[in-house]
């Protein structure tokens, strides 16, 4: 069977007048049966064609607020490395063109061909995801003041526990208010963003420094540090422990 792959560019994403004559070509291509693929911003163009709408897709997630701007009625699921979706393959960041031709190499040649590519390219075939890279960068240019003043503040707090009556506060609004605002501005709620925020120092102290997880725990604002390891798992889909042994620094020296 055909399978068409729309690669990813270091300039990034195609604007839509570019990626309209490729998504014309595409379309005609998946109506004669072929299947399509991408990587990275080459989701961009696929999108462009029509047919994710009301389906799962991913794309790097420096791109996911651009993609979801453009595209709102895909399902951009930006954790993803691959999603195969039958007759639509779409991959992660540039280098998850390894990814996805594993994919490729196990739908046309099955699970023990894919398993020798795997070794002799030395890539493991299965087991990673997006969120185990990517950084938290929150919606910064929504252009409510109120809630961008508080970012800053809970930015410079460096995750230091809160609660929604002080940022509201901070904010000069009514809890509820606050709670709707903040929600349309940044995608999150204030507690989930919160979360991130601590995670995302939680992850800075594992990769550079060797203090415990207990430790790392207390440092970024969870006196409880089960419930610490929990919201880590959840957010990264790894445990401390799992994210240092692969990122800390002195493991790489």
């Amino acid at each position: 069977p055909d399978i068409l792959v729309v690669p990813g560019r270091l300039t990034g994403p195609a604007e839509a007048e570019e990626a309209a004559p490729y998504a014309r070509w595409l379309l005609d291509r998946h109506g004669q049966g072929a299947t399509l693929a991408s990587t990275c911003g080459g989701t961009f163009i696929l999108a462009a064609t029509g047919l994710l709408t009301g389906r799962p897709a991913t794309t790097h997630w420096l791109f996911a607020e651009r993609f979801r701007e453009r595209f709102p009625d895909v399902r951009l699921e930006a954790d993803k490395i691959v999603i195969e979706d039958g007759d639509i393959i779409t991959a992660g960041g540039l280098m998850a063109w390894t990814d996805l031709g594993l994919r490729i190499v196990d739908r046309l040649l099955g699970p023990s061909v894919t398993i020798e590519t795997g070794k002799f390219l030395l890539v493991d075939p299965s087991g990673r995801e997006q969120r185990h890279y990517s950084n938290f960068a929150p919606r910064l240019t929504h252009g409510d003041e109120a809630v961008l003043k508080v970012q800053h503040w809970l930015q410079e707090r460096g995750g230091r526990p809160t609660s929604i009556a002080d940022m509201a506060g901070h904010a000069r609004l009514e809890e509820r208010t606050f709670l709707r605002r903040f929600k349309t501005a940044t995608g999150m709620k204030p507690i989930e963003y919160v979360q991130h925020l601590r995670i995302g120092k939680a992850r800075e102290l594992l990769e550079f420094t060797r203090r415990t997880v207990d430790q790392i725990a207390f440092a970024v604002g969870y006196e409880d540090a089960a419930a610490f390891r929990r919201v880590f798992h959840r957010i990264l889909g790894l445990s401390p422990g799992e994210y240092r042994s692969r990122f800390s620094v002195a493991v790489a020296a």
